[in-house]
């Protein structure tokens, strides 16, 4: 969404224009000047000329006519802006719609429509429809429509406009991102229908596959599962062998709604909500790192849901193509086939995987006649065929679709589908019984699967006497100091074998360097010999001996002490593989309590997301209760931002690329996590910066789980920090996903003026840090306060730190519902979107303790001077 001064002041003009004496025709004999405006009869667009920026460019567009955020939906001459007001609106001689210089006498644009009829008649009307579609009819009886900007549209889809190809016509419908969020001329990206194989959609960038929306299912496309409950708009789907293509059409025509290609690479669908006076994202797309097109290579399944280390895995019956590559978690080589597997021989069959996104179906082929059983069967005769699954969901699935070649781009949803991977006689032997698909009638259903990972491989059902075959080069059969259960799950096949000859050496294909000689050495996620043989979380975290803990960190040496807080002591680690850690030794007298401790443990297991600290496990033995993290080496935030040595480290390119990390990693806590998470204790100190100084929050020891309809909920024991907890959660225990908002308001307040909530004083003022950016803010001097770190000479940087301030002090208002979400802010950190003027925030006035002197502290209760996370009792 485009928000400029100049587009702003276009729209105003239009809309009084509007309620004046404009029309939405104009004909053959008249022009259509750069101050001229046509409105739409029910007042919805405007079409007329416009500049998106300080450049004088002018270009004729379309925007929304009473909406008070400018967003311009169609652009006609993006590719040859004008360079004044000389610009002109006309229908010529051969019945086309031309733009035209009159100070150059050049043609700028034209519809060059090649399709019109034989003789043109000789009073063409030119009409905007409330739909926001720009239309050239023949004549005044408006029957015979010669062009219409539906068919050629820009980087917006409209309802009632298609996205797709005709192949008679040839004709494509596509839009494509502008090139930046204040150039209309096309950009890098582009929506648009792959008919290669089974037609799909896909967002290019760059030319290159971004991002796909997967075959259609009967009612939805295969990548987007959020289309299943959907009570917005109508979908109709076209796929006849001529045209195939996708329209959406609202059901309450009230509502405004738009589908973007956003220059930045994300497709995003926008309502637009009048009460807030803003575009809210009702879906963006790539949102996670499995969004992304073929992030796990050819046959490998990207799984954001996995507890382990990695995402990616490869189907069963194959291995990376480049295992030491996958050990540095780079596998866009992808899997192949096992050595020695024999496709196309007696006994082959298929493995059964649940909740997927089905790969592209470039390499497949479609018959919507057969049923699975006669896929299988179908697929099963022809030796190229790789895999197979219902072409449709509807009736618990329908049709075939088959896939010739490599599966690209596989991952998993919750509500995802089932496909069929072929395998060879011998991979399917080594299936666990009860991962074996059975079908009923002409249904099937696979029970689970086999994920050949580079670090977990299938565990095999110890206790029904199964047993399981190793390798012995990586780990010897004997001895007992170890845990069965992971070493199944890290070096052993899913092979179901006689118990006589479980101590047999078959070797699966070894994703690490073959060392029999000396097994210690060889590369692995952790030391099998360093772990508790019976401690586990609920979440299968593993549980560290105590004298392992001690040797990572040279028995808790100074010289490996990396801080000290209100909680315990942080030291580095050495595993003896050489993975660098981060222990954190809770102290005995720690506020962090033997719950807390269970609650970081179990919950943090559970969450993956790249902007999120990744624990590796825990100790708990008697008093000591120690976390075992990832080291990430430049420590916390605030060690930079609030060091005058180090803060010029920071510039302002870096901040804003750690509150968008740390506001997408909200916002997965938030909305998009298995679990809706509160973290309930959100600051400078517990976001860690990695090698890249990108952000991952930590410390969950406070966070609050909810379920997935929970918003909010209440607590006797008020926890957090001071100056960063919101009124409502520190006055009444009311907690919500708007108190970590208020929590991101404050960091982000921090971030732009480098100066601590809790330490901020000036002596002339009655006012706090929020108070004091609130008074600058109305008096537009916003500038006094910013780092001096920050370079703002440049009117791009300049303009996005007053946005970054303005969605600060959206965030930490009085009231929750005044406060935007975290994929709100997400959209206005990405977005030059019309912002909502706050209001007067939440803890503005320093208050006066009883010596009478003031307090600095954002609540009346004295704030810790440390900054450490608090615990305080309240009786209710």
């Amino acid at each position: 969404m485009r928000n400029e001064t100049v587009l702003l002041l276009i729209l105003l003009l239009s809309v009084l224009l509007w309620s004046g004496s404009s029309s939405d025709t104009f004909d053959a004999t008249q022009s259509f000047r750069d101050a001229d405006v046509l409105v739409s009869v029910g007042g919805t667009f405007v079409l007329g000329f416009f500049s998106p920026s300080d450049s004088g460019q002018r270009f004729l567009g379309i925007w929304y006519a009473r909406v008070s955020v400018p967003t311009v939906v169609w652009v006609a001459n993006r590719e040859n802006p004008l360079n004044d007001s000389s610009g002109a609106l006309s229908v010529d001689s051969l019945g086309n719609l031309i733009i035209s210089s009159n100070n150059s006498a050049s043609l700028v644009w034209s519809t060059n429509n090649s399709l019109l009829p034989a003789e043109v008649n000789s009073s063409p009307v030119v009409q905007l429809l409330d739909s926001g579609n720009l239309v050239l009819y023949q004549d005044v009886d408006k029957k015979v429509i010669l062009w219409q900007s539906f068919d050629h549209p820009t980087d917006t889809m409209l309802p009632n406009m298609k996205i797709g190809y005709k192949k008679t016509s040839s004709r494509t419908w596509s839009i494509t991102s502008w090139r930046s969020y204040d150039d209309p001329r096309p950009g890098i990206c582009t929506f648009m229908a792959n008919p290669t194989g089974y037609p799909q959609l896909f967002l290019y960038k760059d030319g290159a596959p971004h991002w796909r929306t997967g075959p259609w299912t009967g009612s939805r496309w295969s990548g987007i599962p959020e289309m299943r409950n959907n009570y917005v708009f109508n979908i109709f789907f076209v796929n006849d062998g001529d045209e195939f293509s996708i329209t959406y059409i609202m059901i309450n025509t009230s509502i405004l709604s738009t589908i973007v290609v956003n220059e930045t690479g994300t497709i995003d669908r926008m309502n637009w909500i009048e009460q807030e006076h803003r575009w809210v994202p009702m879906y963006s797309a790539p949102g996670e790192p499995c969004d992304y097109y073929n992030q796990c290579g050819p046959n490998g399944l990207c799984d954001p849901y996995k507890a382990d280390l990695y995402t990616c895995s490869c189907f069963p019956g194959f291995q990376p193509r480049y295992p030491n590559h996958w050990l540095l978690k780079d596998t866009t080589g992808g899997c192949v086939r096992n050595t020695g597997a024999s496709i196309c021989q007696s006994g082959e069959g298929f493995v059964g995987i649940n909740n997927t996104k089905l790969p592209d179906t470039s390499i497949a082929q479609v018959n919507m006649t057969m049923t699975l059983r006669e896929c299988e069967s179908a697929c099963l005769r022809n030796c190229s065929c790789t895999a197979y699954a219902s072409a449709t969901e509807s009736g618990g699935g329908s049709g075939c679709l088959m896939w010739y070649g490599e599966l690209n781009d596989t991952r998993t949803f919750n509500n995802g589908q089932q496909i069929y991977i072929r395998e060879d006689a011998a991979e399917l032997d080594e299936q666990p019984e009860w991962e074996q698909e059975s079908h009923t009638g002409d249904n099937a259903a696979g029970i689970g699967r086999c994920s050949f990972a580079s670090i977990s491989l299938c565990l095999t059902n110890y206790k029904a006497q199964k047993r399981y075959i190793c390798w012995p080069e990586l780990f010897p059969m004997k001895g007992s100091d170890f845990d069965d259960s992971l070493i199944r799950r890290h070096f052993c096949t899913c092979k179901t074998v006689n118990s006589s000859i479980a101590t047999g050496g078959r070797r699966l294909p070894a994703l690490w360097p073959r060392t029999p000689k000396n097994p210690s050495s060889v590369a692995k996620p952790l030391d099998t010999k360093e772990l508790d043989r019976t401690g586990k979380s609920d979440a299968g975290l593993p549980s560290f001996k105590l004298s392992s803990v001690a040797a990572f960190t040279d028995n808790f040496s100074l010289s490996n002490r990396l801080g000290v807080g209100g909680f315990g002591t942080v030291y580095k680690g050495v595993m003896s593989d050489g993975t660098e850690v981060a222990v954190k030794r809770l102290s005995e007298f720690s506020r962090q309590g033997d719950e807390e401790f269970k609650n970081e443990v179990n919950l943090i297991a559970r969450l993956q997301h790249r902007n999120l600290v990744r624990m590796l496990g825990f100790c708990l033995k008697d008093n000591e209760k120690i976390l075992v993290y990832e080291y990430l080496p430049n420590k916390s935030l605030d060690a930079f931002l609030f060091d005058k040595s180090k803060k010029s480290l920071l510039d302002w390119r870096i901040r804003f690329d750690i509150l968008t990390g740390v506001a997408r990693g909200l916002m997965y806590l938030h909305q998009d996590s298995r679990l809706r998470v509160i973290h309930r204790d959100l600051k400078a100190s517990n976001v860690l910066l990695d090698t890249e100084m990108q952000p991952k929050i930590s410390d969950f020891g406070m966070a609050r789980m909810c379920g997935g309809d929970q918003s909010e909920g209440t607590t006797n024991r008020v926890v957090g920090t001071f100056g960063y907890m919101s009124p409502e959660y520190a006055m009444e225990g009311v907690f919500s996903v708007k108190s970590d908002v208020y929590s991101f308001g404050i960091l982000l307040l921090e971030i732009i003026s480098g100066k601590k909530i809790s330490s901020y004083y000036d002596e002339g003022s009655s006012t706090n840090l929020v108070g004091h950016f609130w008074e600058l803010w109305k008096g537009g001097l916003c500038m006094e306060i910013i780092d001096e770190s920050i370079a703002v000479d440049e009117p791009h940087t300049w303009k996005e730190v007053l946005k970054c301030i303005q969605i600060g002090l959206l965030c930490v208002q009085e009231l929750p519902t005044d406060r935007p979400t975290m994929s709100t802010v997400i959209f206005m950190l990405g977005n030059d979107t019309g912002l909502a003027s706050p209001r007067q925030p939440a803890y503005t006035i320093r208050k006066k303790n009883n010596m009478g002197t003031t307090n600095n502290s954002s609540s009346d209760s004295a704030a810790s001077v440390n900054q450490a996370t608090i615990s305080i009792i309240e009786g209710r």
